[in-house]
């Protein structure tokens, strides 16, 4: 933002100033005592000095013709364009690491503000931004307060879409550290409801010796039950059952365990992770232990892990939770390959370490929202993911998570998506088997952005549709590095449907190449685990290889059949 016209004339006079006196005293006049810095550093703001405005400011919302005060992020910047420092309110980067980009305008730059608060600014014309979860657009307003000691400002807020009476959304997988115990309850009280969640799941987990700061490992269930009455969030409680075969390279896996009756021990297994111990623990002895209790399995970081292929081929697995902590993979290194091979696997998402982007699931609720009526919405896969774009996707009728049965007869759907953002998305994908079959670019809807795609679909096979915007860059793969645009936390947008099903003469997909490749994979990990990992005997050895052996047997089964 360029500086006023009366900051342009006092510069300028300032300069001639300069030249009168430096030619007066001498022809060789040091220049760079002309040097006048036309934007101060980051963080240096020359507002510092100005006497400070104390402002009582809210967020307002109007629905059904009534307005609310509602929670939201907050940014003010000056005349260079500086992040305004806002000491009285709670930083929405909090526990997350910072860089000069992200103070300007990332996740740092942003405050929130829970209600009505009181905060010192200074006496001079800044902007105000401000924005309330993923469905309002940005609120932008210059305001002088030049002058002013005290002033009332309320920033209207502006719904573009209204997804709650049907949808609502979560956040899978959150760990909290290095806090103490009052400022992770006001970060729980606040960030989660200022971004709009409907609910969160704070999971334990356990590394050896780096657990004594891992702070949400000490709410217990009632903790979070008492939260949930001040909150305005609901939060739910589970565990991150792992395994690495060293600190941190793959090993069988991670996987969340959501709403279990205990915990299930070992939490972390083997040396890798504990520090202590051997391999001889398979992950799904405990995946099994929470499916008896009637708990919600989802497999972690983008199926990341040897043992994640078995337990999705042999049905252990209720969800899978893309981009939570990273983008490790793409979602056809990871996730086609599933849906392909037969698995009907839903998509989730979330965090990891604090709540450093959006990243949530939209789950379609037709009964009161408890963490039981969401896991259930979860599993019966009418859900979408997202960082930012806001997806919706109809096939002949059907809605996500639905099966459609195909003929000779009836051959063709019409398919129906929409995207909308705040952000440009630049476009919406409709993807067909993993194979993107049509695009749509964005266009912009007074402050927003909207895509829309109605095309009608013939095909004489099974197979699964879904509706995303592009994917993400993927860091460490030099050919996956094409950005897509950052949101306002300065993470890429991403967002994905999990599929409409497509039934064939009765006929679910089963790509036989795709089987066959995880037959070798399988195959492979087994001789992997078996020669490289450490086992105190035989039979802890059998009890992991043997996860492997029988996936292995039943997919050889399903290839003799076809």
């Amino acid at each position: 933002m360029r500086p006023s016209p009366t900051c342009r004339s006092l510069t300028f006079c300032r300069l001639i100033g300069l030249l009168i006196c430096c030619w007066g005293n001498s022809a060789t006049a040091d220049l760079a005592l002309l040097q006048i810095p036309d934007k101060p550093a980051p963080g240096t703001t020359p507002s510092e000095k100005v006497p400070q405005c104390r402002v009582t400011l809210k967020l307002t919302e109007t629905q059904a013709g009534q307005s609310r005060i509602v929670p939201g992020m907050l940014r003010i910047r000056d005349s260079w364009g500086n992040p305004i420092p806002l000491p009285g309110l709670l930083a929405r980067g909090t526990g997350v690491n910072s860089s000069p980009e992200s103070e300007q305008a990332g996740i740092h730059s942003w405050s929130v503000v829970p209600g009505e608060v009181q905060i010192s600014v200074p006496q001079a014309r800044l902007t105000f931004e401000a924005f309330s979860g993923l469905e309002t657009e940005l609120s932008r307003s210059e305001i002088d307060l030049t002058g002013k000691t005290t002033q009332n400002i309320a920033l209207a807020l502006k719904r573009f879409a209204n997804l709650s009476p049907e949808y609502k959304t979560a956040n899978t997988h959150l760990h909290l550290m290095k806090l103490n115990r009052q400022e992770c309850d006001r970060y729980l009280n606040q960030i989660p409801a200022a971004d709009r969640l409907d609910l969160v799941f704070v999971s334990y987990l356990e590394r050896a010796i780096a657990d004594k700061t891992y702070i949400s490992n000490r709410y217990t269930k009632t903790d979070l039950q008492d939260l949930s009455r001040t909150a305005g969030v609901q939060f739910g409680w589970g565990e991150e059952h792992r395994h690495n075969s060293s600190g941190f390279d793959e090993g069988y896996g991670h996987v969340m365990l959501l709403e279990i009756q205990r915990l299930i021990q070992p939490v972390s297994i083997g040396p890798g992770i504990m520090k202590q111990g051997t391999d001889g623990i398979p992950l799904s002895r405990g995946i099994q232990t929470a499916l008896a209790d009637q708990a919600t399995v989802i497999w972690c970081h983008n199926a990341w892990g040897l043992e994640s292929t078995p337990n999705f081929l042999q049905g252990r697995v209720h969800a899978l939770n893309i981009f939570d902590g990273g983008t490790r993979s793409t979602y056809e290194d990871s996730y086609y390959p599933y849906l392909n091979a037969g698995c009907r696997v839903p998509f989730s998402t979330g965090t990891d370490w604090f709540q450093y982007d959006f990243s949530r699931v939209y789950a379609r609720l037709q009964k009161p929202l408890t963490t039981t009526t969401w896991l259930e919405s979860l599993r019966a896969g009418r859900t979408f993911i997202t960082n930012g774009p806001l997806l919706d996707l109809h096939v002949d009728g059907k809605s996500i998570g639905d099966q459609i049965e195909l003929t000779p007869e009836q051959n063709s759907v019409r398919v129906q998506a929409t995207g909308r953002g705040r952000i440009d998305f630049q476009r919406l994908e409709l993807i067909h088997n993993g194979t993107v079959i049509k695009v749509q670019n964005t266009k912009p809807v007074q402050n927003h952005f909207e895509a829309q795609i109605d095309f009608t679909l013939e095909t004489t096979e099974p197979g699964w549709i879904a509706v995303r915007t592009p994917s993400p860059s993927v860091p460490k793969d030099p050919q996956r590095q094409r950005q897509t645009p950052f949101n306002e936390y300065g993470r890429e947008l991403f967002s994905h449907t999990s599929p409409v099903y497509l039934k064939w003469k009765g006929q679910s997909r089963f790509d036989l190449d795709q089987a066959r490749a995880y037959l070798t994979e399988m195959q492979q990990n087994r001789e992997k685990i078996a020669s490289q990992f450490l086992f105190a005997d035989p039979q802890e050895r059998a009890a992991v290889l043997d996860v492997y052996s029988d996936a292995i047997e039943d997919l050889q089964s399903k290839l003799k059949s076809r």
